[in-house]
This record gives structure tokens, sequence and C-alpha cells, in this order.
């Protein structure tokens, strides 16, 4: 019985003296893959056009049927993207989501990508319903001149925050 507690104790002091495998979250970040999907956004042109043009091919390539999209025309005094036509209702059910990435692939303008963030959790099932509000990153400032000064307003930022608030 002792060999038996002593064997024991060897293999804990063994492992007490090793480096942790573990990351303390969220303090330390795992590198997500190149290639990770994660939350959905919405890009806009350099202009500030939306590049939706509400085909809704992202919703008929979706195999859970987490996304919605009802068209509307543009018109000459309102135009939000350079098509005949924008999403004027764009929502993603991300409780339905299965982050397979084929809206994204069906996607002739490529509106729609999936980004490496992976803080999505809520406690309330209706903020799990991302509106096009919630998905479409702001126009570009008014005071960004060159094409270089606009690098990366397409996506969000690594470190975004983890609760998004929209009213």
């Amino acid at each position: 019985m002792v060999t038996e507690l002593l064997r024991g104790l060897s293999v804990t002091l063994r492992h007490v003296f090793r480096r942790p495998v573990t990351y303390e979250y969220p303090e330390q970040r795992k590198p997500v893959p190149k290639r990770f999907r994660g939350r959905h956004v919405l890009r806009r042109y350099e202009n500030g056009l939306e590049r939706c043009i509400g085909c809704s091919l992202c919703s008929a390539a979706c195999p859970a049927d987490a996304i919605y999209v009802e068209p509307a025309e543009n018109t000459d005094a309102e135009r939000y993207s350079p098509g005949e036509r924008y999403a004027r209702v764009y929502e993603i059910n991300m409780l339905r989501c299965i982050f397979c990435g084929f809206c994204e692939e069906a996607c002739p303008v490529e509106a729609i990508v999936l980004t490496n963030h992976y803080e999505i959790s809520s406690y309330d099932r209706d903020s799990m319903i991302y509106t096009k509000d919630m998905l479409i990153v702001p126009p570009p400032a008014p005071d960004r001149d060159t094409p270089q000064d606009t690098r990366g307003v397409d996506y969000l930022p690594e470190q975004a925050p983890v609760a998004l608030t929209y009213s």
C-alpha cells in the first residue's frame, strides 16, 4: 500500500515542475488558424457603398437556413450598393449557423466574410440574431485619402470587444 502511494506521489512530483500546457484565457489568447471561420461580417467598398447586392445566394447556400435576406431596389435618391438592388434586411441566426462558410463561397461580390472572432456568446437568445447593423462594418472615415489608409477597414480588428452593444 505504501509503495502505491509513493509511486503516485512520484508521478505528481514529476509533473509539478513541468511548464503548464494551458492558456490563461482571456489574458493569453491562443492564436487561431489562418482559415478559421468565426463571426460573420458584411463588407463595404472603399467608397462606403455596401457590397451586398441582395441576391440571396448566401441564404440559398446555407444548409442550416440561418440567413434571411430581404432585397429592395436602389433608387437614385438613396443608393446603398452599386447594383440595382441591396439587402434591406439581412439577418443571421447565430444559434443555427454551423460556420461552414458556404455563404462566403456563394457570394458573387464577396460581401460576407467569416472573420477569426470566436467570442459570440450571449445570455439572451434574441441577441444572437445578428441584424445588418450588427454585421456591416462602419463606413470609412472621410479623412482617409489613399487606399493604403483604408487597408483593414473591411475586417474587424483582431482584438474586438467581447460584448458588442447595439441600440
